[in-house]
Parts: structure tokens; C-alpha cells; sequence
């Protein structure tokens, strides 16, 4: 696996130094864009996952992570990981995102959680050929306006980006919530993640209630399983009476056990 990273935390914190308004959103499309090329070439596709009307909130983030030289931390971060996944197919290149799930009227977090965990189409490690407007694979790591910067935070989107990547250009993508269950747990796993955790009756009503539901592909059944009833109501979805992240924290509690098995 060969991976560069391309720093992307400065581009978004130019775009948030204009003014809201279509000025900013103007500069926020031509950032996107290769210029010089012939045909049009999108240059940072993982912009898509910011808001770029985002407010004071998101810049302030932007301020910390540059500070804390969050792009140095992911550098490193991604080199080591590709390192121990040299075996692995793929060359990428991947880039830190900003995400607004705290006041970007657009971003439903939980829509982008399934997207991020399970790609498709040209977003997907080593499905297809890409289309011409895309002339590298990437990785997007993403980060949340909801939450603090901090290394780990840096560190986990990096390594489960590429976990995630190495994961499904080995065995490629998964379609049921089983092998969602398993691609995630592993994912986690890898990339050193301690949560989501629940207790041991919670993880036992959790396995009872998804059971029915292994074998589903669809989109809402997984997001319904895998994070929740907090997160399906937000996309007016059916309440299972799960903890949030249960399905998740469920598939990471197997794969450590898988793990400790193995021994």
C-alpha cells in the first residue's frame, strides 16, 4: 500500500478566513479544481465531506489542529500504517476533513458515517476504474466539529481510514450487516480504537436484536443496527431500543475477543 498525504487543514481554514457568502462558496468550488488541465480534474475530492458555510465553531477547530500541527501527526500517522500494511493493494492519496455535524444544516452525521465506512463507486479502494475527473484514489479522514481536537482523534481517523482501505482492497466490500460487523470490528481493532464500549447485558440485547438483520444490504437496516436508535431518528428511521454505536461497539468487543481466541 503506498499512501501520500495531502494537507487540506490550511486550504479549509483560508476558506473560512472569507467572509460567509458566495464569495467563500465560489472559492470553495474552485478548490476542487485542478487548474491548467484540459479536461476538469477535481484535485481535493475530500472537500465534499466539509461545510463550507461553516461558522466561528469550525474555525476555531481549524486554529487548534494547526496548531497542534495536526497534518504533521497524520503524516506520520499514514506513512506508519502504510508501512505495516506494504502487502495490502492501493495507492492513495488522503487528506483530513472538518466535518460540521454540530451546526451544518447539511451534514447528517450518520449519513456520512455509512458513506466514510462503506464506499462506493470511484470511492471505493480498487473498485473499477475511476472516472476522468479523478485522477487519484483517496482516503478521507474525518474529523467533527462536535468534538475537540486531539492526537488520538487525528490518529483514529487516520488509521481507521487506512485499516479500512487495506481491509477492502484485500477482501473487498461488504454488503450484508454481517460482514459490515466484521469489516468494522477489524477496522477498530487495527487501528487501536477503546470505543464504542457498552456493557456485557448490552452487548447481549444488542446481538439479540441485529440477529434478524445479518443478512440485510440495505442502507437503513445498517445504520439502524450498527449506530443506533439516536442516529436512526435523525433520518426518521425505526427505533430498535439500541444504545448509540451499539452495533459498532458490538463489533468491536467480537473482533477483540476473535483476537484474544487466536492467541
Amino acid at each position: 500500500m503506498e499512501i501520500e498525504y495531502v494537507p487540506l487543514i490550511q486550504v479549509m481554514r483560508d476558506l473560512h478566513a472569507i467572509p460567509r457568502g458566495m464569495e467563500r462558496f465560489r472559492e470553495y468550488i474552485r478548490a476542487f479544481t485542478k487548474p491548467g488541465t484540459v479536461e476538469p480534474e477535481v484535485e481535493f475530492p475530500s472537500l465534499v465531506f466539509m461545510n463550507p458555510m461553516g461558522r466561528e465553531h469550525v474555525a476555531e477547530l481549524l486554529d487548534a489542529l494547526l496548531a497542534m500541527d495536526a497534518d504533521g501527526i497524520a503524516a506520520r500517522t499514514a506513512a506508519s500504517a502504510a508501512a505495516r500494511l506494504a502487502d495490502a493493494p492501493g495507492d492513495y492519496k488522503l487528506g483530513i476533513v472538518v466535518a460540521d455535524d454540530l451546526k451544518g444544516g447539511w451534514t447528517n452525521r450518520y449519513d456520512y458515517e455509512f458513506n466514510l465506512r462503506f464506499p462506493s463507486g470511484a470511492s471505493a479502494p480498487g473498485e473499477g476504474p475511476m472516472p476522468r475527473w479523478l485522477k487519484h484514489r483517496w482516503l478521507t479522514s474525518v474529523l467533527w466539529s462536535s468534538e475537540p481536537a486531539t492526537e488520538r482523534a487525528v490518529r483514529e481517523a487516520v488509521l481507521t481510514a487506512v485499516h479500512r482501505a487495506a481491509y477492502i482492497g484485500r477482501r473487498g466490500a461488504a454488503r450484508t450487516l454481517r460482514e459490515k460487523l466484521e469489516q468494522e470490528g477489524h477496522v477498530m481493532r487495527a487501528a487501536g480504537c477503546d470505543g464504542p464500549v457498552i456493557d456485557a447485558d448490552d452487548l447481549a440485547y444488542t446481538r439479540e436484536v441485529i440477529a434478524p438483520f445479518l443478512d440485510a444490504e440495505d442502507k437503513r437496516s445498517t445504520i439502524e443496527c450498527l449506530f443506533g436508535d439516536a442516529a436512526g431518528r435523525t433520518l426518521g428511521f425505526t427505533p430498535r431500543g439500541l444504545t448509540h454505536w451499539a452495533g459498532l461497539a458490538l463489533a468491536l468487543h467480537d473482533a477483540g475477543a476473535a483476537q484474544a481466541a487466536s492467541r
